[in-house]
């Protein structure tokens, strides 16, 4: 039995709860993965999971085991990877996941700067809107706005992105004038969004001093893709409340209007995010530090 490829596919079944997508990320056929696991489970005397036609668990010894060999499978990897690979020249490919105005304004356009410091590393990024799944897609990192839902996930901060809500001059100027959020639940229109994998519509929280106010809106279209969201407005289809970096350019030359200007809305916060006992590789580290600074110094991103 190869005793570290075999510990290799226990965790990659417990993350991903399939032996089929374990044997797929080691790049191997899953009746070798299934002779691997029994090997494994005859060396120790204990049985570690339990296979079902429908899913996979650990049993109690299977967890402790899982605990333990997680952090040992980590620096073990770790040890390899800085004995094969110089820091100063780390290649390989990494996968990332980021929502797709985050990959075509802020990370994309800034890409060939990294490639220029890291030219042997090649990036697979996945731009949607959805929320990937780092355990069974095999994603090395995502970068996320708002609050981290899964507390067992680590974080670091990117910055914060703020917000500012418009509508073309067109839209304005068939419809009263906009001086208060509840108009937009009579007297206008915006353009909804709702979350590509709950369905959930949005709503829009705005802050005036001591008030606060969420609207839904009034709406003819709602979209759950970032790009179809500022199409909308652009279009003239309602107003928009979205991130800035979005719409600055259009703000500027005068085909979007800022309105309620004197309302604000809670700053988004971004992170990228990775798991807590998945390998983090050199050329997944130089990545992440990458996108640390670059975040720091990118114009549109606060604090």
């Amino acid at each position: 039995m190869d005793y570290f490829l075999a510990v290799q596919a226990f965790n990659r079944i417990v993350e991903t709860g399939s032996f089929v997508k374990a044997a797929a990320q080691l790049d191997l056929h899953p009746n070798a993965v299934t002779k691997l696991m029994q090997a494994l489970e005859a060396h120790l005397r204990v049985k570690l999971l339990n296979r079902t036609t429908r899913r996979v668990a650990l049993t109690g010894e299977g967890s402790v085991y899982y605990e333990r060999m997680s952090r040992v499978l980590d620096q073990w990897l770790e040890v390899e990877s800085e004995m094969a690979v110089a820091h100063s020249n780390p290649r390989g490919t990494i996968r990332v996941d980021m929502g797709t105005t985050i990959a075509t304004h802020l990370v994309i356009p800034a890409l060939p700067e990294f490639n220029r410091r890291y030219p042997n590393i090649q990036i697979e990024i996945g731009a949607s809107d959805r929320t990937a799944d780092l355990a069974s897609e095999s994603i090395d990192c995502v970068i996320r706005g708002g609050d981290l839902q899964d507390s067992s996930l680590i974080a670091r901060r990117l910055g914060s992105l703020d917000f500012i809500t418009c509508a073309t001059p067109a839209y304005l100027a068939t419809h009263p004038l906009l001086s208060h959020p509840a108009q937009l639940e009579d007297d206008h229109c915006v353009v909804r969004y709702f979350f590509p994998t709950s369905g959930k519509h949005n709503r829009i929280e705005f802050i005036r001093g001591d008030e606060q106010v969420s609207v839904q809106g009034n709406h003819v279209v709602a979209v759950n893709d970032s790009n179809g969201y500022l199409a909308a407005g652009l279009a003239g289809l309602g107003v928009i409340h979205t991130l800035r970096f979005m719409v600055q350019a259009h703000v500027d030359s005068g085909v979007l209007t800022p309105v309620l200007e004197d309302w604000s809305a809670r700053t988004n916060t971004l992170s990228v995010v990775y798991m807590p006992n998945r390998h983090l590789s050199v050329r997944v580290r130089a990545f992440v530090d990458w996108l640390v600074e670059h975040f720091a110094a990118h114009p549109h991103v606060l604090p």
